[in-house]
């Protein structure tokens, strides 16, 4: 298991009584030596650095093949940058299971037709099925903070839902924030100048559709 945040360990030291192998990043060095004490004597690999910044890949196949698992309590302010990282970047990570802030969460689980459906959804859906597992309320927190929190369960598919032989990430995360960017507006609108006006019979897209009525495979198509 991988956790980002380790902190002072509490998390840490469950998911190592579970007899999982866990490697534990932290970036304040102020706190690395209470969490190598606590840790460390359990199993625990402590790593110092900024998950953001880490070559996350190279870490892990330096510590085996995987499947990797990424279990944490996520800095709000960095959850969605992270998760997406991990999902583009690191595919030895198989399964997530984060805490976040509710409406962040509420985001990467969202499908076609949910009030939070976003560019976030669809960029989550094209490399993993997203359920949230529970709701953690502010009171649990000490201080108590002014929002709520929720557990997000992502599974990895097996492949990408739309084939990255035909239509790259990249692509087809441009057009996904393009056509949510101006999420009002009629996608032949708000994907001007990003989509050829011919793409939307070819995808089998109606031109006057906005963007929280397309799913990822749509969207896949209409990017190609």
């Amino acid at each position: 298991m991988l956790e980002f945040g380790a902190g002072l360990g509490s998390l840490t030291l469950a998911l190592a009584e579970t007899g999982a192998r866990v490697v534990a990043v932290e970036l304040d060095r102020h706190v690395i030596p209470v969490l190598r004490t606590v840790v460390e004597p359990a199993g625990v690999e402590v790593v110092e650095g900024d998950a953001m910044a880490l070559d996350l890949p190279a870490l892990l196949a330096e510590r085996g093949p995987g499947p990797w698992d990424l279990v944490a309590n996520l800095p709000y302010n960095l959850a969605t940058p992270l998760v997406m990282r991990v999902l583009v970047e690191v595919p030895a990570v198989e399964r997530l299971l984060v805490m976040v802030q509710r409406e962040v969460g509420e985001r990467m689980a969202a499908t076609v037709g949910d009030p939070a459906y976003g560019s976030v959804s669809v960029r989550v859906a094209y490399f993993a099925r997203a359920s949230l597992a529970g709701r953690v309320p502010a009171s649990v927190f000490i201080p108590r903070p002014r929002v709520e929190s929720v557990l997000v369960r992502l599974e990895r598919r097996p492949a990408p839902a739309v084939d990255p032989a035909l239509v790259p990430y990249a692509r087809l995360a441009a057009v996904i924030k393009a056509g949510f960017g101006q999420r009002r507006k009629m996608l032949r609108r708000s994907l001007a100048g990003v989509v050829a006006p011919e793409a939307f019979e070819r995808a089998g897209v109606r031109p006057d559709a906005r963007a929280e009525e397309l799913g990822v495979e749509e969207w896949g198509r209409l990017a190609r």
